[in-house]
């Protein structure tokens, strides 16, 4: 997939995560039922070991990467200072290939299958150029912080 710059969406408009959490660096793509994320691994991320970017790291990227389908309801406007609370209730399923090396950009893409109100049932996976990483079908859950 070729990247381009005026297509880069700021993924801090739809996460609250930020460094040294913050898994994935651009959305390329965004609807309502589809998202596809771009991140670059770099040596001091806290997920790489032995110069390869762990599978806890893959998980948490797939997770951020999904979780852009729910906040983008949250973030809409991003200058109002809107909190949130989100996690992964259930993995359903789960396949780890290989892992990638520093340096190397990860696009992760995911498709939302279900949603029940702020719980939803979505199914991604990440690569590298053409080379699956991984696969999973996670449910998530994301809610506003009311003051």
């Amino acid at each position: 997939m070729e990247i381009k710059e005026e297509n880069l969406i700021n993924i801090h408009n739809f996460l609250p995560h930020r460094e040294p959490m913050l898994m994935a660096d651009y959305i390329l793509e965004l609807t309502k039922e589809k998202v596809i994320t771009s991140f670059e691994i770099l040596q001091d991320n806290i997920f790489v070991h032995n110069n390869e970017f762990v599978e806890a790291g893959l998980i948490e990227n797939l997770a951020q990467t999904c979780s852009s389908i729910l906040g983008q309801s949250f973030f809409q406007d991003p200058d109002t200072d809107t909190k949130v609370i989100g996690f992964i209730t259930n993995i359903k399923k789960i396949e780890i290939f290989t892992l990638p090396k520093v340096g190397d950009k990860i696009i992760s893409k995911a498709s939302l299958i279900s949603q029940f109100e702020n719980i939803c049932n979505i199914f991604c996976e990440t690569f590298n150029h053409d080379e699956l990483l991984i696969r999973a079908e996670i449910n998530l859950f994301i809610q506003e912080i009311k003051p």
